[in-house]
């Protein structure tokens, strides 16, 4: 009888496979984390944005009554001022009515001119200027048979300060002018005979703007004979003024806030 064999573990040889081995799994990529962004501060309004802002805060201010600054732009531009209709002085019955009348720049002059920066800005009230007196021309008065002329001089002045409606003031310096009649009634008035007198006005923007002088009491004194004034302390002036920018002919002579 054979020997039984030893039993051991059994061995099927054969040509490993690829499939023999597992797959392996391809690692996962890692968990993004959300991550806290910095602070930022908001961004600033663009430059356009912060003007109408700013605007609209001035605005608010002038309906809570608060003072504005007052300016007078173009800064240091002359400008003149031109008749526009008629200038008439009433002292009395007499009524002097003139058809021409300016008041311009000179050469060598300051007077006629805007304030050069920052003096055409006032935060506390008007913005003013110097005047070269004002001439009249082409002059003629309500009484018959007279002839009638007007003598300006000295330095007038202007003040306009911004508001609804836009305020403003002229000043003649004492005895800064003077009419005259000769003929049928011989009689010269004066304004402003004891020291300079400064009367209201209206300033409008435009194209141009234009300065006012609406039934302005000015002091005065009359002397002549039959047919003159020579009660009269006051004559009421009226005229209208185109103010226009001599420096740049294309810009105008405003009043703003």
């Amino acid at each position: 009888m054979q020997p039984r064999p030893a039993v051991g573990p059994t061995t099927i040889s054969h040509p490993r496979s690829p499939h023999d081995t597992p797959l392996l799994r391809q690692p996962r990529p890692p968990r993004r984390r959300c991550r806290a962004r910095p602070h930022r501060e908001p961004r600033s309004r663009p430059r356009r944005n912060r003007r109408r802002q700013n605007h609209r805060h001035r605005n608010r201010q002038n309906r809570r009554g608060r003072r504005l600054d007052h300016r007078l732009p173009p800064a240091g531009h002359a400008f003149s001022a031109t008749l526009n209709g008629t200038a008439t002085f009433k002292a009395g019955s007499v009524t002097v009515t003139c058809n021409v009348s300016s008041s311009v720049p000179a050469d060598g002059s300051d007077n006629n001119r805007v304030p050069a920066a920052p003096g055409n800005v006032n935060p506390a009230g008007p913005v003013a200027s110097a005047l070269n007196a004002p001439t009249y021309s082409d002059c003629a008065a309500n009484l018959p048979g007279v002839d009638v002329t007007v003598t300006t001089s000295g330095t007038w002045g202007v003040s306009m300060q911004y508001g609804s409606p836009i305020t403003a003031s002229l000043t003649v310096p004492k005895g800064g002018l003077v009419l005259k009649t000769t003929g049928l009634a011989n009689c010269t008035v004066t304004a402003a005979p004891d020291t300079a007198a400064t009367f209201p006005a209206a300033f409008t923007n435009g194209a141009p703007s234009q300065l006012v002088v609406t039934d302005a009491a000015v002091p005065v004194v009359a002397e002549g004979g039959f047919g003159c004034p020579t009660s009269a302390t006051s004559s009421l002036f009226n005229a209208t003024y185109d103010v226009t920018d001599v420096t740049d002919p294309a810009s105008q002579i405003t009043v703003g806030g």
